[in-house]
């Protein structure tokens, strides 16, 4: 199991049942007491450790009944292959269940929980009573051994699957499989409509027998295979076994990762100086000016002295939940103190906004608060005051990452436990320069808000995964249902994304802040940032074993192809043109297809297609560094015009390129159009059925 993944949170228990004559074992040391001449094979031990690195706990039952006390609090139970000793090496036990055993299972299911049963050949002589089990679900097993003399590996009983999928399933189980073996295989039935996901083709014995099928059963889950050797370890690596494996444990431990967004409770937000000093800067907030300041023409000066001061006393009395922040305390106090004393004139918060350091605090849980005058949210360059009260999740994963791999010093992600009015917006960052400062401020922190992010992507990006019906893997799909697991997506994510800004090929200032550029040029950098993110989960993923940075590819993927492009104004954006670039490259390469109605991505690949993409970007910065700047905007252009088409009336696409002589580039700028690529007919009907989901809702 990854180290780093023993760090993680795990959200679903998966069970394995070793009391009942189990044929297979989690267990290496009684595999070895098992099968001593080749102990895997009666062991699952890769199959629970698959599960391990991702979002699973896993255990052993190796005793007793199965009753609702030992089924309480597991997501997903699996059953592999009960027999007699006569015929396997087992476990030990009595390979048949009692009534109650089963009665408890069935109840398990029914009220949402998962079950995974692996059958056998021949399944009857094995003297279980499974097949009186599997009856309670509609799935019944056929006692034979199906073969295949044209399809096959190995032998005519290693039977090649005929996978079938389900285009209107979502999520999809056999998202990523592309192909699975049936060594010995019995046949499955149903007789209640049960999805066949894999059977034998035609030229079998038994043509067309089911070998894998899924059902529900009131709220719950049932997958049955008809070989249990496809996951022991001599065959899980073998063709796409482990990912049907995977896809399977994520589709029956649904429920799991379902739960509502609970939040540690605040000593803190709970307190009467925190909702004393809440009242008081709203009531102050709505006295202020465009630039902060109080028209003492129009409000009285004593009142709004009584208000600073009421912030004054809730902030002593708030001070014992911050003793991290007693710099930042004492420094607010001056700050509100003085501009008291100026009769209440354009605020300059610089010396407590210096005090106010949450980079330097990263631990996980710790709260921060936090009162000043900020430009109001959403591109409004209005001031007036907030108050926050921020809790960083900084697990001891992310540090590690953050600490060996991803130095960003500044970094810190948070999650909004209570706030002012001005807060109850999109607004998914906390930057100093929102802050009112007579100067350029101070540049030490830059804080995300991973829980807002997380909130609208599973928002947004879960019911534009519904509306294009796209082939979502099951593991995508609980990321889209968990707010723990996007939460954290999002905390690497932006540790990675935020620090790109800083590195690689950077012809120009990487946050051009202080320059006037087209806002393709925006784009690019922000979309370069995220395929660097990408690629970087990707290596995390593949090279070193820590597989949850695939929630990390996920989040950019559909971040970018689904919510980006359809969000906010069509005035110059550029987080939507990035997200317009993505997708129309990955579907003009073929990783991506739109037909019938209906969006499916090659899993196998779009991962080489994001990296194709960002490796055009990174020779356009490359070379970028050998240009003037007006040539870098062009080339940059037609970067993006490659994909996206410019509008008509565009006087910077190539084909009618007409830009005066300037002597500055950026006076070009102003001829760039509003909406210089416009939506494709795609994103124009998505957007509009995405329309409801699209605004965050109101506290």
């Amino acid at each position: 199991m990854n180290v780093m993944a023993s760090t993680l949170p795990k959200s679903a228990r998966v069970l394995f049942d070793e009391a009942h004559g189990e044929a297979w074992t989690i267990r290496r040391e009684r595999a070895a007491a098992m099968q001593p001449a080749h102990p895997a094979d009666s062991s699952l031990a890769l199959a629970a450790e698959a599960l391990a690195d991702r979002d699973f706990a896993v255990a052993a039952h190796t005793d007793g009944p199965l009753t609702p006390d030992v089924l309480a609090g597991v997501d997903a139970l699996v059953i592999a292959h009960p027999s007699e000793p006569e015929w396997e090496a087992t476990v030990g036990g009595s390979p048949r269940f009692a009534g109650e055993e089963l009665d408890a299972i069935q109840s398990f299911v029914a009220a949402g929980g998962g079950l995974v049963v692996l059958v056998e050949t021949e399944e009857d002589k094995y003297g279980t009573n499974i097949g009186d089990l599997l009856a309670r679900f509609g799935i019944a097993v056929e006692s034979t051994t199906v073969q295949d003399y044209e399809h096959h590996v190995g032998a005519p009983s290693w039977v090649s699957a005929e996978l079938v999928p389900d285009p209107h399933g979502m999520p999809d189980v056999l998202a990523g499989v592309s192909a699975a073996t049936f060594y010995r295989a019995g046949a499955l039935a149903s007789s209640n409509g049960a999805r066949v996901l894999a059977r034998t083709h035609s030229s079998a014995s038994v043509p067309g027998a089911a070998l894998a099928m899924t059902t529900t059963h009131g709220e719950g889950r049932v997958a049955v295979l008809a070989d249990s050797d496809l996951f022991g370890d001599d065959c899980i690596a073998e063709f796409d076994h482990r990912p049907l494996w995977l896809n399977l444990a994520y589709w029956v431990a649904g429920r799991a990762f379902r739960a509502a967004d609970e939040r540690a409770p605040s000593a803190a937000a709970a307190s009467a100086e925190w909702a004393d000093l809440k009242e008081a800067v709203e009531e102050l907030r709505a006295t202020q000016e465009a630039d902060g300041s109080i028209d003492l023409d129009v409000h009285d000066r004593a009142q709004a002295t009584r208000r600073v001061e009421r912030i004054g006393a809730a902030l002593g009395g708030l001070a014992a939940h911050f003793p991290h922040q007693a710099a930042y305390v004492d420094a607010l106090g001056a700050d509100l103190a003085a501009w008291t004393a100026s009769g209440f004139a354009k605020p300059d918060f610089t010396a407590s906004l210096e005090a106010f350091r949450p980079e330097r605090h990263r631990e996980d849980g710790i709260e921060h608060l936090v009162v000043f005058p900020m430009y109001k949210q959403n591109a409004s360059r209005d001031t007036c005051f907030e108050a926050l009260i921020v809790r960083t999740p900084w697990p001891g994963w992310v540090a590690e990452l953050e600490r060996e791999r991803y130095d960003n010093e500044k970094f810190v992600p948070v999650t909004l436990v209570d706030y002012t009015s001005g807060y109850d917006s999109e607004c998914a960052v906390l930057f100093p320069e929102t802050v009112a400062t007579a100067e350029r401020p101070p540049n030490n922190f830059g804080g995300i808000f991973c829980d807002r992010e997380a909130e609208r992507f599973r928002r947004v990006c879960g019911r534009a995964a519904e509306i294009v019906e796209l082939n979502l893997p099951p593991d995508a799909a609980a990321l889209l249902s968990s707010p723990e697991l996007s939460r954290d997506a999002y905390v690497l994510w932006d540790l990675v994304h935020d620090r790109t800004h800083s590195h690689g090929d950077l012809p120009f200032d990487p946050f051009m802040i202080r320059q006037r550029s087209p806002y393709w040029m925006y784009s690019l950098e922000e979309l370069r940032c995220d395929l660097t993110a990408f690629g970087e989960a990707v290596r995390l993923e593949r090279d070193d074993g820590f597989a949850f940075a695939r929630h990390v590819q996920y989040a950019i993927l559909f971040d970018r192809l689904f919510r980006f492009p359809v969000t906010g104004s069509r005035v110059r954006n550029y987080d939507g043109l990035g997200g317009q670039v993505l997708f129309a490259f990955l579907h003009r390469e073929g990783y991506l297809h739109w037909t019938d109605n209906r969006l499916r991505v090659d899993w196998s690949r779009v991962a080489d297609g994001v990296a194709a993409l960002r490796e055009r970007v990174q020779d356009l910065y490359h070379a970028g560094i050998d240009r003037s700047k007006l040539a870098q905007w062009i080339a940059a252009h037609d970067l993006v015009a490659a994909y996206v088409s410019p509008a008509e009336g565009s006087v910077w696409r190539a084909d009618r390129r007409d830009l005066p002589e300037v002597d500055e580039p950026k006076q070009l700028v102003d001829l760039v159009r509003d909406d210089e690529f416009p939506l494709s007919v795609f994103y124009l009907q998505l957007q509009q059925k995405l329309e409801p989901v699209l605004a965050r809702p109101r506290r």
